[in-house]
């Protein structure tokens, strides 16, 4: 009795002074997002990083989204679409209510400009053949355009969700000419651009305008006032980081740690099972060694993966045994079993049928050339590891595989001097369509088809699945595209990369998305506690 009349006195005094005093200004929510890397640009026509694509999909906005399944397409700028029947022309109606940081309205004409900057040869894009055959992109009236294909594309809807096709603003283009994505940009997204330091950190303030997001949100309203982007190259530093709340959340904790992180109080993971994030070792197949089938699968027999996953990866990878991912639109169930299963003895039994016999070292030797070649990578803890594990599988067949890795900055670089036999490299995609177009046409080599694959039946089959107009269609061709690729052995597939996101408990609402590797994707659900 006594201690409750004591504690109305204290809180009467409290409301008392309260009154007396000036309301203070809350203060504004910032959430700090750690990762490994940073992106060369963002421009988003510039650059294939999915370190811009992070970013980009809260700079800016695409016609359309993704749901969380990573299949279904969702409205977008445009409310809504209609295609003709030969698949040539797609109808955008879009919304009425948009408008850029600057607080300008976005109009048709800001979308056809965008979409042509992507298209025009002399933007020299390099994603500008993922996006399909634009022909043109056509203003109807303020709120409606049609794009138009010179040829059917069955993935443009799929597209059109990433990215490289977000909408920009002509202004800030022209006004910043080549530095637009490094020293400035406008865009329509529920975050604007404040400044960017590169390789350390880029900073995001919230969009005032914006209240179009994705139905896949509850808020279709940004939550948090400032968003800093921190990279943290060294993943150690970064775990040590976000433990020590220097940072809030992150996608890039390394997965040995994540484990642990459960234990820690406070900290949060949340996993995202649709997600794609291959890695592969891509083989250079006109090079002396690797143009020879039988060497090609005898590597994808002797890598063991399920030793990979456990020990590079703690479990929290799946091991990657056909071409395609079993995540993607389209994936063929019957392509598994088209690759050599793990089993070091058939590789050597492969290489001995075909000849390859060991040296005095123990190094494979056919016709004068050894079994020695050389792989391209990037540096960081995990490629490293990597390859080092692979590098000791093969080896005990019989094979010599030379590693030579390249930081980040510089790698892109190095894989464009084609000096590699083969290279080690990870990549998110959505579609078995997208994947074969991208990564194995002829009109791709030498980037991004590294390979150098050129081969009539794959760019046929390839042709068939971009252009089919039904399911069916599109599905025939996509099958016999993954018995293709995977008999041929283009690539050793290895692991496909688990997405899981680490935060504490400052931050509530974060549900991984995972399209093109982005974890937040537009983050409009994501609140943070002062």
């Amino acid at each position: 009795m006594h201690f409750s009349s004591r504690l109305s006195i204290v809180l009467s005094t409290m409301m008392v002074a309260g009154a007396a005093l000036p309301v203070m200004a809350q203060q504004p929510s910032v959430l700090t997002v750690l990762r490994v890397a940073d992106a060369d640009t963002y421009d988003p026509i510039r650059t294939t990083s999915t370190r811009m694509g992070e970013v980009m999909f809260m700079l800016g906005d695409t016609l359309v989204s993704m749901d969380y399944d990573l299949k279904t397409v969702k409205p977008g700028l445009a409310e809504k679409w209609e295609i003709s029947d030969d698949g040539l022309r797609y109808r955008f109606t879009l919304r009425q209510d948009v408008k850029y940081c600057d607080g300008r309205p976005m109009k048709a004409e800001d979308v056809a400009y965008s979409l042509k900057r992507l298209a025009d040869p002399a933007n020299k894009s390099p994603i500008r053949n993922k996006v399909g055959p634009i022909k043109d992109v056509v203003v109807v009236d303020d709120h409606t355009i049609d794009y138009i294909l010179s040829a059917p594309f069955s993935d443009t809807l799929y597209q059109l969700a990433l990215p490289f096709t977000s909408i920009v603003d002509k202004n800030a283009v022209e006004k910043l000419g080549p530095n637009f994505g490094t020293q400035g940009f406008n865009g329509t997204g529920p975050y604007c651009w404040q400044s960017w330091t590169p390789r350390q950190q880029l900073v995001l303030t919230k969009n005032p305008h914006y209240n179009w997001g994705p139905s896949i949100y509850k808020n279709p309203s940004p939550q948090v006032d400032q968003i800093i982007w921190k990279v943290v190259p060294e993943s150690n530093t970064l775990m040590a980081a976000i433990q020590s709340r220097q940072g809030d959340t992150s996608q890039n904790v390394p997965t040995f740690a994540l484990e642990s992180m459960k234990r820690v109080p406070g900290m949060q993971l949340s996993h995202q099972a649709a997600a794609i994030d291959d890695y592969f070792l891509g083989f250079r197949v006109n090079k002396p060694v690797m143009q020879d089938l039988v060497v090609r699968r005898a590597i994808n027999a002797a890598i063991d993966r399920d030793t990979i996953v456990k020990a590079i990866y703690f479990g929290r990878a799946d091991s990657r045994r056909t071409m395609a991912n079993p995540n993607a639109v389209d994936y063929d169930p019957g392509s598994e079993g088209l690759l050599p299963a793990y089993d070091p003895a058939a590789a050597m039994a492969m290489l001995d049928e075909a000849g390859w016999k060991p040296g005095a070292d123990g190094v494979r030797e056919k016709n004068g050339v050894r079994a020695s070649f050389l792989v391209y990578g990037s540096r960081n803890d995990v490629t490293s590891r990597l390859a080092e594990t692979i590098q000791a599988n093969l080896r005990k067949v019989g094979i010599d595989m030379r590693i030579q890795l390249w930081d980040n900055t510089a790698v892109w670089g190095k894989l464009a001097t084609q000096e590699f036999d083969a290279f080690i490299m990870n990549l998110p995609y959505i579609t078995v369509s997208e994947w074969a177009n991208f990564y194995f046409r002829s009109t791709q080599m030498p980037t991004p088809n590294r390979m150098n694959w050129n081969d009539k039946e794959t760019d046929e089959l390839a042709a068939q699945a971009s252009a089919a107009t039904t399911d069916e269609s599109r599905v025939a061709a996509t099958k016999a595209l993954q018995k293709r690729l995977s008999e041929q052995a283009v690539w050793a597939p290895l692991v496909n990369v688990q997405l899981w996101n680490v935060s504490n408990d400052r931050v509530e609402g974060i549900k991984p998305h995972g399209l093109y590797g982005a974890a937040l994707y537009k983050g409009l659900d994501i609140r943070v506690k002062n």
